[in-house]
Order: structure tokens, then sequence, then C-alpha cells
């Protein structure tokens, strides 16, 4: 059974890191490309960063871009966010989401994936 589960969320003061895990088991990794998603209340899903199967190329939104990294450990099993100089606007659930692909395509559309986990809670407050 495919699961993604995310994990090191938490409450962080603006200017503070974190860094999101994103633990997959049921697959195999390689074949999938990855994306993290966050949404904040009133809002809807966005994607934040996404990384293709096997070479990991990297793409992320304007808004996160120089601030966070997206990064994956095939042999873990895993697919990471380094969150840097956060903002209080960044305060949302974050989501990891997995879409099996043949190319290594770096774009993940929300609407897209197929495999998501429950999230995790980043709360950027002073």
């Amino acid at each position: 059974q495919l699961q993604l589960v995310e994990s090191g969320g938490g409450l962080v003061q603006p200017g503070g890191s974190l860094r999101l895990s994103c633990a997959a088991s049921g697959f195999t990794l390689d074949d999938y490309q990855i994306g993290w998603f966050r949404q904040a209340p009133g809002k809807e899903r966005e994607g934040v960063s996404c990384i293709s199967r096997s070479v990991g190329s990297t793409n992320s939104a304007d808004s996160v871009k120089g601030r966070f990294t997206i990064s994956r450990d095939n042999a873990k099993k895993a697919v990471y966010l380094q969150m840097n100089s956060l903002k209080p606007e960044d305060s949302a659930v974050y989501y990891c989401a997995a879409r099996r692909t043949m190319g290594y395509s770096s774009y993940c559309p929300v609407g897209g994936m197929a495999y998501w986990g429950k999230g995790t809670l980043v709360t950027v407050s002073s």
C-alpha cells in the first residue's frame, strides 16, 4: 500500500528554519516525482516545490525561491523540504504528494498528483 507521511512541522519564529520530511512506503520512490504543497486557512492548495524522479531536477514557486530547497534520498525513501527565512505568510498545512512519471519533469500540478500525505502544520509567528 502506497503511503506518504509528512513530519517536521511546528511553531517557529519569523526568520527561523524548519526541515520537513516526507517518508514514502509501498512503492519505488525513484519512479515518482514528488511535490510539496501547502494550504492556508481559507486559501486554495498551492504548489511549493517539486522534484523530478531519478535525476532530481527541481522547481519552486516564486514566493519561496531562494528560501526553500527540496531534495530527495531514494535510498532512504524520503523527500525533504528545507525552509529558511520563514515568514508568517508561510504558515499552512504542508503536504507531500507523488505522481509516477516516465519523464523527468519537475512540474507537479496540484490537480495531477496521485498520492497525498495527511499533512504537517507549519506556524510562523512571534
